[in-house]
């Protein structure tokens, strides 16, 4: 038997990775938390040996993957041949689980309607938009966009696939029109669609259960289920301490790495389980959120978190600050400082520890 822990740092290409472009990368794993958009090009660098944040940027200028909301309504990084099938299959839950919110903001069908068709006219022409720029559109066209108003109908607007993000200029998400930008995207029946998302989440992630699967996918457990079951056969399944694993086949022995990795707060190596027992003990639970809600960045070595880490720049500098939970190896602090190192190389900028 694997332990699931280190199975995982081979199957979501932290280790040994065999992909080499970004967009592959997001491809590969279906895709990727990018709510902290600094952090979401650090996850797909991490996984790319040699990368830098500059080529993550030039990928998403180049629309090899885009930032919209999916995955449990949250945004994520998806591949551009992705967007549009998994956008059909994920986003009617979503835009149902809105209901009450459209509610409460006063955002009923027919002023999402009009403020789609005004976001997209503001899109025509190939223009590239940010969020203040949009805003203003829609209160030139007597649509309120004050408070949560925005954020839910910019939401809206890339759920139905109408809009989504190439990147972030000055904080703001920069916005493009799809069809435009993105022409002839491909599409899926609902079946094959489930399938997919199932095929790529097990394959990129595995071990992981079902009820692994449901929590990332925010899909109905019936769906989820009936996606797990179209591609079975082409994974392993083991059952450990009576819950059923499913996983990719691995082609030789996986020994446990002594490599230090700093992972991004939301970072799939933690947040694509509902049950993270794997890599973080019971004791560690619960880690300390910061107060915007974001999650710490961890620090992770042989597949379990043994701390948490923060970054600041300071002109040109990047100071690295951590916190382990028990004081590290000689081994472990040599190799913690390489994955500064490695930090900062993927930043174009010195690093500093304190």
């Amino acid at each position: 038997m694997h332990d699931i822990a280190i199975d995982r740092l081979f199957s979501q290409q932290l280790a040994y990775t065999t992909l080499k472009q970004p967009g592959d990368l997001v491809s590969y794993m279906g895709a990727l938390q990018a709510q902290d958009y600094a952090g979401a090009k650090w996850s797909v660098g991490i996984r790319l040996p040699g990368s830098t944040d500059e080529g993550i940027e030039r990928a998403l200028t180049d629309k090899k993957f885009v930032r919209t909301w999916a995955m449990r309504g949250t945004l994520h990084f998806i591949a551009a041949p992705d967007i549009r099938w998994m956008l059909a299959l994920l986003a009617p839950n979503i835009i149902a689980g809105n209901t009450r919110r459209y509610r409460e903001l006063e955002l009923d069908s027919r002023t999402l309607i009009r403020s789609n068709e005004v976001l997209l006219h503001a899109l025509q022409g190939r223009k590239q938009l940010g969020r203040p720029v949009l805003r203003a559109v829609l209160e030139e066209n007597d649509i309120p966009a004050e408070g949560q108003r925005l954020p839910y109908m910019l939401q809206r607007a890339s759920l139905e696939g109408l809009i989504c993000q190439i990147g972030v200029h000055r904080n703001n998400p920069v916005y493009i029109s799809l069809d435009e930008w993105l022409p002839g995207a491909g599409t899926m029946e609902r079946d094959e669609a489930r399938a997919e998302l199932a095929r790529r989440y097990f394959t990129s992630r595995g071990p992981a259960t079902l009820q692994d699967f449901v929590w990332w996918s925010g899909l109905p457990v019936a769906e989820a289920r009936a996606g797990l079951e179209a591609v079975k056969s082409s994974l392993t399944r083991e059952t450990i301490h009576s819950q059923t694993y499913w996983n990719r086949s691995f082609q030789a022995e996986r020994e446990t790495s002594s490599k230090v990795y700093l992972l991004p707060g939301f970072d799939e190596y933690l947040l694509s389980y509902k049950d993270r027992s794997a890599s973080l003990d019971a004791v560690h639970g619960k880690i300390p959120a910061p107060p915007n809600g974001a999650l710490r960045p961890t620090i992770m070595t042989g597949g379990r978190i043994v701390g948490t880490w923060k970054r600041t720049i300071r002109k040109g500098t990047v100071v690295i600050v951590s916190n382990s939970f028990t004081p590290l190896t000689a081994a472990e602090d040599y190799a913690f400082v390489a994955a500064t190192h490695r930090y900062g190389e993927f930043l174009g900028m010195p690093v500093v520890r304190e």
